[in-house]
């Protein structure tokens, strides 16, 4: 038993200390990773379970909760609008009518070709 506890301890700080020279200096809490090194090295167990409970920056997860005040807010969000559309609201209909426009004129313009028989 106290075989199996020692190995337990020692594939945990294994563990910690791949873990910690793997992982980005930018994604480590409250102390350079040499330090971390050194604490898991000279403390195996207490190093370990502090490494994993305050040195390691854990990636955020987003949890969508309903809110209780709120319960519309619970419904998915329309699509973002896109940031580099600098065009006006009234710009893009006039374009939109143009559009339009053109169609129309292009339906015109094949219907008299049909009417006149030109083949083109």
């Amino acid at each position: 038993m106290p075989y199996l506890v020692s190995l337990v301890v020692l594939a945990g700080m294994i563990f910690a200390l791949v873990d910690i020279i793997t992982r980005d200096q930018s994604l480590v809490k409250h102390m350079p990773k040499t330090v971390w090194l050194f604490v898991v090295i000279l403390l195996p167990f207490l190093g370990t379970v502090l490494w994993f409970a305050i040195g390691r920056e854990y990636p955020r997860r987003e949890v969508s909760r309903p809110s209780q005040f709120a319960p519309w807010a619970s419904e998915p969000a329309p699509p973002p609008v896109r940031a580099h559309e600098s065009r006006s609201t009234e710009q893009q209909l006039a374009d939109l009518e143009r559009e339009i426009e053109e169609e129309r004129l292009r339906a015109e313009l094949a219907r008299r070709r049909r009417e006149l028989g030109d083949p083109a």
